[in-house]
């Protein structure tokens, strides 16, 4: 591969079509329990599959996700396998079926952490947006398996008009019931989701200026809008020296799609993101690496020309809208993001700090006991760590990363998020 072009920093694996829900946004449009899983990637291309993300990087992480990843019987040898690579294994659930032997098993073969979907504190109306009686008490049991067997967990909070007020209570519970990370989806309409009304742009404005100020302000876990990249625009206009803008990394918020993050459907198809439909190639007709290097509509997100208001939009370069918006609706992947509200002001572009898919700049040495401390790292994050560090050195006209470079990194982090490192999640609901 080009070493110019990053690998994909998560990479998310729809396992499977089968769910026992029946969510009205399922942008899958996810069958039931007895559907047929005919054409489903066999255990071995799974294996395989995991082998190729591996070979091109070992600091991805995968998302093993549905429909319901836990109606697959082979996900532990899956997850077992991912982890033996060295990859981030994590699982996005609805959490029906995460009893205390399921968690302890997939713990046990190297699960990082798991996702679980809660849409309301009220369980009726968490009920009938997923569309199974009890599945709202289900959840809560999920949550007090992790507890009790010492697995990570984040909430997935997908928002709508019907829910949106319930956005600050969302944030005490998930600090109260030990959630690591409370990840607020915005829906993008695809799936059986085109079905369902989406946010107005005038509650998504709202709650984004809210879901900002709440993750600068949070101090025990972390906070963060998914499928939102107008987050990166509130975040530099609340504060351009926050580290989450992405003029110092891509943390949060950010649309990836294509450029450090695809999806895989079940039967193998290769797509952007799980709101982009358009599969852009097959891992039964060609292997992942050359898809993920090759593939025009990939390309296209990593080299964007934007129109409309984005294209005008000083925050293009840090923001950019989501593409999967204008796809869906109009058919255009560059079109303006027409959930945005931001009217552009004229001002000069802001440019993101370092090249977004590759570093033009030489590594800097690192010494024996900086580099034990990367080692102690998960690997999903041990680039952007890297990049830190590295940038910090380079401000302060260092030579070389040394062990009380990253000391005093994690003395951040540890006055951040209380020592809790926080895994991510991707694009799932």
């Amino acid at each position: 591969m080009d070493n110019a072009l990053s690998p994909p920093f998560l990479v998310a694996l729809n396992l499977t079509r089968r769910c026992n829900l029946n969510c009205a946004h399922c942008y899958l449009d996810a069958g039931t329990r007895e559907s047929d899983n005919t054409g489903e990637l066999s255990t071995a291309e799974v294996l395989a599959l995991l082998d190729d993300i591996a070979a091109l990087s070992d600091e991805t992480m995968v998302v093993f996700t549905g429909g319901e990843p836990l109606l697959r019987a082979d996900l532990t040898e899956l997850v077992a396998h991912a982890s033996s690579l060295g990859l981030m294994a994590v699982l996005g659930s609805n959490g029906l079926g995460l009893n205390d032997r399921r968690v302890a098993a997939l713990k046990a073969a190297g699960l990082m952490g798991v996702g679980i979907s809660l849409d309301s504190l009220d369980a009726a109306r968490h009920d009938s947006f997923r569309g199974l009686s009890g599945s709202w008490t289900q959840a809560m049991a999920a949550f007090d398996a992790c507890r009790r067997n010492d697995l990570r967990f984040q909430i997935h909070f997908s928002v709508t008009d019907d829910n949106a007020h319930e956005l600050d209570d969302m944030i005490v519970y998930a600090r109260d019931v030990g959630a690591f990370v409370l990840n607020v989806f915005f829906l993008v309409c695809t799936g059986r989701g085109e079905k369902v009304t989406n946010i107005s742009a005038l509650t998504y404005e709202r709650v984004m200026r809210r879901l900002t100020e709440a993750s600068r302000q949070e101090t025990e876990i972390m906070i963060r809008a998914k499928c939102a990249p107008h987050f990166k625009r509130m975040a530099w206009e609340l504060d351009p020296d926050w580290p989450i803008t992405a003029a110092h990394g891509y943390e949060a918020g950010g649309c990836l799609a294509g450029t450090r993050y695809c999806r895989i459907t079940p039967l193998g198809a290769v797509t952007a993101c799980p709101y982009m439909e358009e599969e852009v190639g097959s891992i039964r007709d060609r292997g992942f690496a050359e898809i993920w290097r090759d593939a025009p509509q990939f390309k296209a997100l990593r080299q964007p020309v934007l129109e409309g208001r984005c294209g005008a939009c000083e925050y293009g370069k840090i923001c950019g809208g989501c593409r999967a918006r204008p796809f869906a609706r109009d058919g255009e992947l560059m079109g303006e993001d027409f959930l945005c509200a931001y009217e552009p002001q004229g001002g000069p572009v802001i440019e993101p700090l370092g090249a977004p898919f590759g570093d033009d700049m030489a590594a800097l040495p690192w010494t024996p006991e900086a580099e034990a401390w990367l080692a102690r790292i998960p690997s999903f994050v041990r680039r952007f760590v890297r990049q830190r560090a590295e940038g910090q050195v380079r401000a302060n006209q260092g030579r070389e990363v040394t062990a009380e470079v990253m000391a005093e990194l994690a003395l951040v982090a540890r006055e951040r998020f209380g020592g809790r490192p926080p895994f991510a999640g991707g694009a799932e609901q």
